[in-house]
Order: structure tokens, then sequence, then C-alpha cells
């Protein structure tokens, strides 16, 4: 087979690929490219939640391990199949760095640093809640599709899916270098990121976590302060614009989290510690 037709062929399937996975929508209606299989990105996750916990120091501190896992096993309780059905695993880092994450399969990483900036377990079950989100919305099988689909590596991925809560958004001169296709990746992990603040808030209501406390924690993050990249070139919203768009939701979440209430839902989820 000739070089051309061998291209050909691929562009034929790329396209029948595309085609298929065009047809997926995200929790919010979002037409979403999916083409890696979910236990490819599970095996993934898996190796890469193991390299951590045996790279990064976790804390041993029992307030804090209990205060995390109270809340993050309030959140997961209200998860539907297949993600009810999931272990799911957690791991509080010691470490300084203002950030969380969760990956597919069911991994949950904490570093202690949010837990400063976290004031209670409602602001707590805000970014634990969201971060939940990008795993039930397949936003890793999306970002990754994507990569795949533009020729992006592994570790220019890692520039565009990255980023703590505080200092995390990448500027514009990193993302170029790490040939990040600035119209095509950022503008979608931003409307991800806008996606799993919504889909996040519905799971934080229904464990009984108060939604508005996701606006004070996103305040308490501006206020941390730091050099942040013009909206257009971060691959997080803006700070002002994501606490509009959670306010947004209220009317939403808030009848969610008062019937929770009335259920008798209000996880004891307390800081006890200095």
């Amino acid at each position: 087979m000739s070089r051309a037709m061998h291209r050909f062929n691929l562009l034929i399937s790329l396209i029948i690929a595309v085609s298929i996975a065009s047809c997926s929508t995200s929790p919010t209606g979002r037409p979403q490219l999916i083409l890696k299989s979910d236990a490819e990105l599970e095996a993934q996750a898996a190796a890469t939640f193991n390299a951590y916990r045996s790279t990064l120091p976790l804390t041993t501190n029992r307030a804090k391990i209990d205060f995390v896992a109270c809340v993050a096993q309030a959140v997961v309780a209200e998860l539907n199949p297949p993600y009810s059905d999931i272990e799911w695993e957690l791991a509080i880092f010691e470490q300084n760095q203002i950030n969380a994450f969760a990956m597919p399969g069911g991994k949950i990483g904490v570093y202690t640093g949010i837990l400063e900036v976290a004031e209670n377990e409602h602001q707590l079950a805000a970014v634990i809640g969201h971060e939940i989100a990008h795993v039930t919305a397949k936003h890793v099988n999306e970002r990754a599709s994507r990569g795949s689909l533009t020729g992006i590596g592994i570790e220019a991925l890692a520039v565009i899916m990255g980023g703590g809560y505080t200092g995390g958004a990448y500027t514009a001169s990193q993302a170029l270098s790490a040939g990040a296709a600035l119209g095509l990746q950022l503008p979608m992990s931003r409307g991800q990121e806008s996606e799993a603040d919504v889909v996040g808030l519905e799971y934080m209501a229904k464990a009984g976590f108060d939604p508005r406390a996701a606006v004070d924690l996103w305040q308490n993050m501006s206020a941390q302060g730091g050099k942040k990249p013009p909206e257009h070139l971060s691959t997080h919203p803006a700070s002002d614009t994501r606490i509009e768009n959670l306010i947004s939701q209220w009317q939403k979440t808030l009848p969610i989290y008062n019937q929770a209430i009335a259920d008798g839902k209000e996880p004891n989820c307390k800081k006890t510690w200095d």
C-alpha cells in the first residue's frame, strides 16, 4: 500500500471515529469528542495515582484525614451508576499546593494546602464535587481524545490540562511552547471547568452541602492573589466570571440543597485542627 493511500485510509478512519464520537454529549448537553476507551484511561489513571502515592508524602494528621474523607464520602454517595458502583480511593497529600484532582476509575487526590483556603466542609465539598464532575462528565477522556486528534504529546497535554486553584493557569508563552493550539484547546478547557462547576454544585447540594459556599470558596481563591494571564489565554475561567456563573445556578441548586436537608442529609464534617 502506498504511503498516500495509507494516509488516506487513516484520514477516513479518523473521520468515521470523529463522526461517531460527535454523537456524545456532556451532562449539560455540550457535544463531546470521545475517542479513548474508559478502560484505557482507568489503567493509566491507576498507574499515575499509585505513582503519586509512592512519591508524595501522605498526611498523617488524623483530623485532616477524617475531615476530607467525611466530605468525599458524602459527595460520592450521591453519584449515579456506574460511578456509584466504584470503590473510590482517596489520598491526602501533605503539600502546601492549593490543589485537588479526581481521576477515572474512582481516584481522588487532595493537597493539604487547599484546606487552608476551603474554610469549612461546604467549601471543601465544592472542590471535591467539582473534581469528581470532571470524571463523571468524561472531561479527561475528552481532553485525551482531543490531544490525540491534534497530535499533542503527553507533556503538552499535561500543560493544557494542568493547574491548581491559584497560580495554576498557564501563560500564553508556556502554552505555545508546548504546542497548544489556543483556539482549539483552551476554550474547551474553560468550558469544561465551567461545566464541572455546574455539575459539582448539584453533587454537593444533593449531599446536603450549601452550594452558596462555592462562591465563598472562589472569593478565598481570588484573595490568594498571584499573577494570572488574561482569561482568553487561560485554561480556567477568571474568578469574577466563575463566581457569576455559580450564582446563576442557585435558583436550581438551592431547592436541591433544601430537599437534601429536609431528607436529613446534613453531613457533620468539621475542621477540628488549628
